[in-house]
Formats: structure tokens, C-alpha cells, sequence
């Protein structure tokens, strides 16, 4: 295993909660010194004679110096989250505390801990393999419901499942065609094409469908730019404030007073769209409203979706269909969103705009059919209904991975269809089960992993 390969010998400590202060605070160690170290701070009680997973309740004393009462918290390995023996040292929130705590178990014999050193040691001793590891990190950073089941499910192992049934099969078929090889005069065929290639044809569907399930693992992780745009005074501040629920951007009756971008935040069914009130769309001569104009083109480019907000009372249908072949001719994913509907009534609008598909129309001044928007939003963006029971690829490395495998499995089935030979074919089979073994870390490096581990938080 690699984990004997990196030696991991020595004893981490850090704290395993958040900085600041706060009612209590852990610092985690682990590593085979760990209960060494807090016995020699820990004068209570023989720590070593003490059972797994238990509690206990003492002192913390460094050079003679009472540093707070604490409760330790035990996990003998390898029934612990690193595989290794790990203590839990729950004391008071303060700061300096804290420090005190740390440094007397480094002058004890720990050392600090890199970022994800903990979840890197528990990946090195099997307890997780990389797919759940890294969904450890989606987990702590998870901001919305969906974000959270998906990791959640990861990091239970449902990927890590389909992708290690996967690569057990060929593995089996891998070593079948090469023994083939071992008796090539005797012209034998120990594996069965005909297995394989329906297991190559199945498994091309399950990769394709993780690799198309990466944009929605996308917009769950990290959300959905959404910008308002329209003319001057079509209602995009009033709009933005409507979705917030609060007086979030200035409002008034005189064209072109937003003259800047403004950005916040709405949850819509567990999905982050990071709404963006944008300049009105106008030729001006005022040199801030123009770099408000600017901006806001800019903003359009760089949207998941673009809400175009216009009045139903001044646009008309011909003014629409243009608009709408100017966002088809720059590949813009849009909104036609009519507001003000209140002016002109519901009926007269719909005449106004017939023949004119996916708008909507809403009075944001009166909250009118703003769910139905926000609906829209969704639909939009997931292009149908989300369902975080599913493994959804969330992990841009292992879309990339997943891209190569299924290119190799590709490469696999018009091989048999070419009759190509059993070393050609083992070939490309071992290419498959390297990019697989990359996403699940049975083929890794010490670099990549201290890469991947790097973007942890500390403690974790």
C-alpha cells in the first residue's frame, strides 16, 4: 500500500474546528506517538490503559503550568478516521488556549499538520479510498442541500462502487487475454469477446452518463452566475430585490440609476444562482453609465443564464425576436422574462407576444408569478429535475479521468470490431484501468496526492 511506502511514522496535531472563539475547540492528533504525548500532558490518567472510544476528564499541565480542563476523547487504531491511534482534546474556545494546547504537544513530540493531512493519512491506510477523500473537502465546503447529499453520497462510496466493480471486471478480462498471449502458438481464447464486448458496450453508457452528469455536479457545486439584463427601467433592480426578499438594489423611476453590477446570492431548491443586477442596455453619454453598459456586457458572456428582463408595455414582439437571434448567434443560454404585466394585463400581453416560445411573464413590483420564475430558473439550468441520489461527478479531475476512460473503452470495442489482435487490445484495456486507478487512487504519486491533499483545510 502506499501509505507503508510514505512512512508516516511521526505524530500531526492541529485543531480540527474552525479559528476564532467559541464555546469549545478540538485539537486532533494522531499518529503512533499520540498517546504518548497527551499522557505526558494528561496527568489524570494512564491513557494507555484506558479503552477505545471513550471519554475522559482532566487537566492539561505543560512544564509544570495549568493550561485548562479538558475531555479526551480516545480512538485506538485502527478503528479511527486515519487508520492511526488519534486523540481528541476538547477544550475551552479561547484562542490562546488553543495555541497553549498545541504547542505543549509539539514540545511533547507532535508536529503541526499540513492542510488534509489527516484525511491523507486515512486515504494511505485504506480507510478511504481518493473519490471519498476528496469528498470529505465537497462536504465541508457544501453550501446547500444538494451540494450536501451529493457529497454525502460520495463520500459513502457510490462512485467509488460503480468505478471499482468496473475495473475488477477488466482487470479479470485483462489477465485472461494476456494469458492468451502466454499460449499464443496453441491458438486458445480464454476470454470471452462476447462478454466483453457487452461489457465494454454497458459500461460506455454508465461512463457517459457520469461525464454528462458533470455540468449539473457543476452548477450544485458551485452555482449558477445569472445575470438581469435589459433595457433601462425594465425592472431588474425591482426584480432583484423581489428574489431577495429585501431592498437590496436602489429603485427609482429614472433610466439608467443602476450603474454598476450588483451580485447576491439565492438558494432555489438547494441551487446557488449568483444574481447579478446589471446596467440598463443603453447608448449614453455619460461616461459611468457607459462603463456600466460595459460591464454588463461583460457579464453577459460570463453567465451560466441570462434573465432578459424587458417592459411588455414598450418592447414589441418584432423588438423580442431580435433580441432572441442576437443571444442564439452568440450561444447565450436566456430567459425572455416580460415584466410590468400589471400596466397592461395578463390577456393583452399574451396576444401582444403570440407565436414567442419559453417567456414568461410576471409583475416583479407585485410579486406576481415569481415562483414560476424561479422554477424556470431551475429547469434551466439542471434541464430537468434534480436528484442527488444519483452519482453526480462534481470533481473536475475526475471528469477529465472519466473523458480518457471512456475514449480508451471506445478504442476497446473497434478493436474487436477490427478483429485486432489480444496485445493490442490488453493495450488498450490497461489504459482504461489507469485512468480508473486514477480516480480512485489505486495508481497515484506522492505528488499528486500532496496536491490534492494541499487544498484541504488545516485539521481536516
Amino acid at each position: 500500500m502506499l501509505g507503508k511506502l510514505t512512512g508516516f511514522d511521526d505524530t500531526i496535531v492541529a485543531p480540527a474546528t474552525a479559528a476564532g472563539v467559541g464555546a469549545i475547540a478540538v485539537i486532533r492528533l494522531s499518529g503512533n506517538r499520540a498517546y504518548d504525548i497527551c499522557n505526558a500532558l494528561f496527568p489524570a490518567k494512564d491513557l494507555q490503559r484506558q479503552a477505545s472510544h471513550t471519554l475522559h476528564f482532566g487537566s492539561i499541565v505543560a512544564a509544570g503550568k495549568l493550561i485548562d480542563e479538558v475531555v479526551v476523547s480516545l480512538y485506538k487504531g485502527p478503528r479511527s478516521y486515519t487508520g492511526e491511534d488519534v486523540i481528541e482534546i476538547s477544550c475551552h474556545g479561547s484562542p490562546y488556549i488553543q495555541q497553549q494546547i498545541i504547542d505543549a504537544t509539539i514540545q511533547a513530540g507532535a508536529r503541526l499538520a499540513k492542510p488534509g493531512e489527516f484525511t491523507q493519512r486515512a486515504f494511505l491506510n485504506g480507510k478511504l479510498d481518493l473519490t471519498q477523500a476528496e469528498s470529505v473537502a465537497d462536504l465541508i465546503a457544501s453550501n446547500s442541500a444538494a451540494s450536501h447529499q451529493t457529497a454525502m453520497q460520495q463520500m459513502r462510496g457510490g462512485f467509488s462502487k460503480e468505478l471499482h466493480a468496473l475495473r475488477e471486471q477488466l482487470i479479470t478480462f485483462s489477465a485472461l487475454i494476456e494469458l492468451e498471449l502466454d499460449f499464443s502458438q496453441e491458438d486458445v481464447e480464454f476470454a470471452d469477446r462476447t462478454r466483453l464486448y457487452a461489457l465494454v458496450t454497458n459500461a460506455t453508457g454508465v461512463l457517459q452518463h457520469l461525464i454528462d452528469s458533470f455540468r449539473m455536479g457543476n452548477v450544485i457545486k458551485n452555482g449558477v452566475n445569472t445575470a438581469i439584463v435589459g433595457k433601462p427601467n425594465a425592472g431588474k433592480s425591482t426584480l432583484l430585490n423581489t428574489l431577495l426578499n429585501e431592498n437590496r438594489a436602489i429603485v427609482s423611476e429614472i433610466a439608467g440609476t443602476t450603474r454598476d453590477t450588483i451580485e447576491e446570492i439565492l438558494n432555489i431548491e438547494g441551487i446557488l444562482f449568483r444574481l447579478i443586477d446589471t446596467a440598463g442596455i443603453r447608448e449614453s453619454l455619460d461616461s459611468i453609465e457607459s462603463i456600466g453598459v460595459q460591464r454588463t456586457m461583460e457579464k453577459i458572456k460570463e453567465a451560466g443564464v441570462v434573465v432578459y428582463l424587458f417592459d411588455v408595455n414598450e418592447l414589441t414582439a418584432t423588438d423580442i425576436r431580435n433580441q432572441v437571434a442576437a443571444f442564439k448567434a452568440d450561444n447565450i443560454n436566456y430567459l425572455l422574462v416580460g415584466n410590468k404585466t400589471d400596466i397592461l394585463g395578463e390577456t393583452t400581453v399574451e396576444i401582444k407576444f403570440a407565436g414567442i416560445t419559453d417567456m414568461l411573464f410576471i409583475s416583479a413590483k407585485n410579486h406576481a408569478h415569481i415562483q414560476d420564475l424561479k422554477d424556470a430558473l431551475v429547469h434551466k439550468v439542471l434541464s430537468g429535475d434534480i436528484n442527488t441520489e444519483d452519482t453526480i461527478i462534481t470533481n473536475a479531475r475526475h471528469h477529465t479521468a472519466l473523458q480518457e476512460v471512456l475514449k480508451s473503452l471506445h478504442d476497446v470495442k473497434q478493436g474487436m470490431d477490427n478483429g485486432l489482435p489480444g496485445d493490442l487490445l490488453a493495450l488498450d484495456i490497461r489504459r482504461c484501468l489507469h485512468y480508473l486507478g486514477e480516480i480512485t487512487g489505486e495508481v497515484t504519486n506522492e505528488d499528486r496526492l500532496d496536491y490534492i491533499f494541499s487544498k484541504f483545510c488545516i485539521g481536516k
